[in-house]
């Protein structure tokens, strides 16, 4: 999955003197230092402390005795995790701590940026196309994004709408974007083949400008 932030060197498209270049990055918003002692486990560490969480909810939701072979699969997880020196009750007693600091990172925006000219490189998925122009799209930071995998947060999805018409060429067009920013929360429809899906946007682009940007394969 080629992600746009890590290919500012191979984009040929020009900055213009009076805009803020940004990077995806650069919109997240501040939230202040926490430690997330989740990122210190490996995958299978990660599936063995949520398997635990999962069989002490389950003892912890009925006066019963968990079954037998419950009992032993989180007699064998918890052991594991001990002789990995990991302190399985410290971290499930910080999982909601962290849970609510990982989605303010995710949630918060930058009202700093509001009002200025900024230019950002992204994947163009259209909301609405009409004879192969479009007017409105979401920018996004990679390839599949709202429609193959789950939506980035907020933070991490631009609401463009264009000064004039842009010809797509294909859905995830690789493109700059420079425009007005404004910071706030709105919802788009998204049409999908199997449905529609709302999209929850962090960031909106007025009166935007688009240019093409080739990888250097």
């Amino acid at each position: 999955m080629r992600r746009v932030f890590f290919c500012l060197g191979l984009l040929t498209a020009t900055l213009s003197a009076e805009s803020i270049e940004l990077l995806w990055p650069d919109l997240q918003g501040e939230v202040g230092e926490f430690k997330d002692p989740f990122t210190e486990l490996d995958s299978d560490q990660l599936f063995q402390v949520g398997m635990v969480a999962r069989l002490r909810g389950s003892a912890a939701a009925t006066d019963k005795p968990l079954p037998p072979e419950d009992a032993a699969e989180l007699a064998d997880r918890t052991q594991q995790l001990e002789d990995a020196g990991i302190d399985i009750d410290y971290l499930l007693d910080q999982r909601a701590k962290v849970t609510e600091m990982r989605r303010q990172r995710a949630m918060n925006t930058r009202e700093d940026y509001d009002a200025k000219t900024i230019r950002i490189p992204g994947y163009l998925l259209p909301l609405d196309v009409t004879e192969g122009e479009v007017m409105e799209f979401l920018l996004v930071p990679w390839v599949g994004a709202c429609i193959h995998t789950p939506p980035p947060p907020p933070n991490q999805i631009v609401y463009v709408k264009l000064a004039e018409p842009w010809k797509v060429r294909s859905q995830w067009e690789p493109v700059y974007v420079e425009g007005t920013m404004q910071s706030g929360d709105i919802t788009k429809g998204l049409y999908l083949v199997d449905g529609t899906a709302d999209i929850h946007i962090g960031y909106t682009l007025n009166a935007a400008i688009t240019t093409h940007f080739e990888y250097d394969e």
